[in-house]
């Protein structure tokens, strides 16, 4: 149980279930028209978002949570009572929360190429999307995208709804990344800035492990370069490469909690094609996600995080110096995807810019998604902060 718990972690889920959960409804953003970083241009964009609590009169009193790689804008709450899970940070947003619904109004919103594509509940633009222009889905015709796209669409919903200040920016892992980026692009809006488990910056080592993310959707022979949306997907790189991403989320200590050990095994001892328990088992539960995932939405989620650098320029330490909000990091202690190393020296480039930021530490044996469901172990941080 405890590892198909983790699994819906990772496609966005929770396995808080509160009964005083808040009840949320899925809407739909659309911009007829979006000019990428790179000059492409793209129409129409659309993307889902939901929200908790209520907006004030002055609509001063609104946080923004920018969601992590395989996640959602399903942040909390449930789409219907009787829903199994919550979103996966339903244990701090919420009435009375360290993210409180009483005082604030919290909004998130699905990314471009959001991952998780074919979920009822995604709202998203990217390669699976039908081209208007050819009726046909872009596939790697659509422009690569970067993290500092992704916050224009927020902010141009963020304009529709009139909201031009936000109280804090908050968010996990690639989540981190938007909620840097919005406060070195618009530090007149942005109060207050919480990046989880994150950085300002991706290095050549994480920059190339994500690569091992891509490698086995370009390797496979079904993945046509992209054009495979008439045959279907290439699904054993792609349930290969979700499979990679699970075990790399993970610190050693909770994933030999929750797989088998080598020796429990005997078949791979007499037998080179066999494999182990616990690789059968991480592709069993891949293969699950692979239903409502997209291979090369997955790739192009991959190439934003590689390419990611606060201010998307050639100096992210110069960037960061624009960031003019008090800031709260909160790496995991056991986070070997991105380590707490990447948060201090992004908090020390900061520092040398003369705004010090506050640092913690999430406890626990999960490693990176401790940021997601170890969060509650900080909860008294993020409160008093925001407060």
């Amino acid at each position: 149980m405890r590892i198909f718990l983790t699994i819906l972690l990772l496609a966005g889920l929770s396995f808080n279930a509160c009964s005083d959960t808040l009840i949320v409804q899925k809407q739909r953003f659309t911009l007829d028209r979006f000019t990428t970083a790179s000059g492409s241009t793209i129409a129409p964009v659309n993307i889902g978002w939901e929200a908790y609590g209520k907006l004030n009169a002055d609509k001063s009193n609104v946080i923004l949570i920018t969601h992590y790689f395989s996640g959602t804008s399903h942040a909390a709450g449930k789409y219907h009572a009787a829903d199994t899970a919550a979103g996966y940070w339903d244990a701090i947003v919420g009435p009375g929360k360290a993210i409180d619904t009483n005082k604030f109004y919290v909004i998130s919103s699905d990314t471009l190429v959001n991952a998780n594509v074919f979920d009822a509940n995604v709202i998203t633009t990217g390669p699976a999307t039908i081209n208007p222009a050819t009726g046909k889905p872009y596939g790697l015709s659509f422009p690569v995208v970067t993290i500092g796209d992704f916050v224009e669409v927020q902010k141009a919903l963020l304009d529709s709804l009139g909201i031009s200040t936000l109280h804090a920016v908050v968010g996990p892992s690639m989540g981190s990344f938007q909620a840097i980026e919005w406060a070195v692009r618009y530090p007149d809006k942005v109060q207050r800035l919480i990046p989880v488990i994150g950085s300002a910056y991706m290095d050549a080592y994480s920059a190339v492990k994500l690569e091992r993310w891509s490698y086995p959707i370009k390797t496979d022979p079904a993945w046509l370069n992209g054009d495979y949306y008439q045959q279907g997907q290439p699904i054993q790189g792609l349930t290969t490469a979700l499979a990679y991403i699970t075990q790399d989320a993970l610190n050693p200590v909770g994933f030999n909690l929750n797989y088998p050990a080598p020796e429990l095994d005997t078949a791979p001892q007499h037998d080179i094609r066999a494999s182990f328990s616990a690789w059968q088992q991480l592709m069993q539960q891949a293969k699950l996600r692979a239903t409502y995932q997209d291979a090369n939405h997955i790739l192009y989620l991959v190439r934003a995080s590689q390419l990611w650098r606060a201010g998307m320029g050639d100096n992210w330490r110069q960037a960061v110096a624009k960031i003019t909000a008090p800031t709260l990091f909160l790496p995991a202690t056991g986070d070997l995807l991105l380590p707490p190393m990447l948060s201090k020296n992004s908090a020390a480039a900061m520092a040398a810019a003369g705004n010090t930021p506050q640092y913690a530490e999430i406890p626990g044996n999960w490693g990176h998604l401790d940021g997601v469901i170890g969060i509650e172990a900080v909860a008294s941080q993020i409160a008093g902060f925001l407060n």
